[in-house]
């Protein structure tokens, strides 16, 4: 029988006897357990559960810097591999916006798309004087020191934006004057309310649905496109303020991957979004549905960006 070394065959012949296509990746920027590594395996593997990859996706947990560290790797070691998809949530453009990834800048990436959401709420306590979004407003309009909102992010992060575009949103100028207390995490926030030490809370519904079904605090309006499933909460659009703040979970791509591998991405991304396990995921992880994907996404990232630069200048975070 005659037998073949390695070297004797050529890249042509190895390709034809079936070396297997490079797989996705996608990569976590943190540990794993958290939300961009929930967004990773839940999203890499209905990819493959629905025949939109060939082979099981890959995934990569790269800590550091807030996603900074993954977010710098990206754009400098692997700025056209069509085959790299990355977690990214409000969390990633916030910090964009706020210069928080060493002067890396969103445009050096590729915004695919988002498919879910954590939607934000504004609550206060069960015996607060505020009946409505609108009483709340008002009585922040004419005396900012009168109310204080809890967060479980520090001054300038998200829980804290929601806040000032949430006032931003109805006319109200000065965002310096509104106070706000950063704690740590969304229970610590609730504490406050609860106790009267502050007069509102913001946070995600995911955080705060347990003190709203127990009735420890009510619900004032909920910061998504439509009412949220299992939850009798009105909007802020409902109420006239035209105000979304989702904390949303989807994915990047490097920036100089072709059009066509993009466009690729995006149709997948939506095979995902429209797919019964995606349904099955949200239902079982209090997601909301939030599909932007493809230029409707990045124009809402662009936008997202330049209202948060805005009003981190007004508060001094950025100068």
């Amino acid at each position: 029988m005659t037998r073949l070394s390695l070297p004797a065959l050529s890249l042509g012949a190895l390709l034809a006897v079936g070396t297997p296509a490079l797989a996705t990746e996608c990569i976590a920027p943190a540990n794993p357990g958290g939300g961009w590594d929930f967004t990773c395996r839940q999203i890499g593997r209905i990819l493959y559960e629905i025949g939109a990859v060939p082979s099981p996706v890959q995934v990569t947990n790269m800590a550091g810097a807030g996603g900074g560290v993954a977010y710098t790797a990206v754009v400098s070691d692997r700025g056209d591999d069509g085959d790299l998809i990355v977690a990214a949530s409000s969390a990633t453009t916030t910090r964009l916006a706020q210069n928080a990834f060493a002067g890396m800048t969103a445009d050096q990436v590729r915004w695919l798309g988002t498919i879910a959401g954590d939607p934000g709420v504004i609550v206060v306590a069960a015996d607060s004087p505020y009946q409505t979004l609108g009483d709340l407003v008002a009585a922040v309009t004419a005396d900012p020191s009168s109310v204080a909102f809890a967060g479980g992010s520090a001054v300038g992060g998200y829980d804290h934006l929601k806040v000032l575009m949430l006032m931003s949103r109805t006319g109200f100028e000065d965002a310096r004057a509104i106070r706000y207390i950063g704690l740590d995490g969304g229970a610590d926030a609730i504490t406050q309310t609860v106790g009267g030490f502050t007069q509102a809370m913001t946070g995600d519904i995911s955080e705060i649905g347990g003190f709203i079904s127990s009735g420890e605090v009510r619900a004032l309006a909920v910061l998504s496109p439509e009412r949220i499933d299992g939850y009798d909460i009105p909007t802020a659009r409902e109420q006239g303020v035209d105000l979304v703040a989702m904390n949303w979970r989807g994915l990047y791509v490097p920036h100089d991957i072709t059009d066509e591998q993009f466009e690729a991405w995006t149709a997948r991304l939506q095979q995902v979004a429209d797919s019964e396990q995606w349904q099955q995921v949200m239902h079982d992880n209090g997601l909301a549905p939030y599909t932007l994907v493809g230029d409707e996404f990045e124009a809402f990232v662009n936008a997202n960006i330049a209202e948060i630069q805005e009003i981190s200048r007004e508060i001094g975070i950025l100068q």
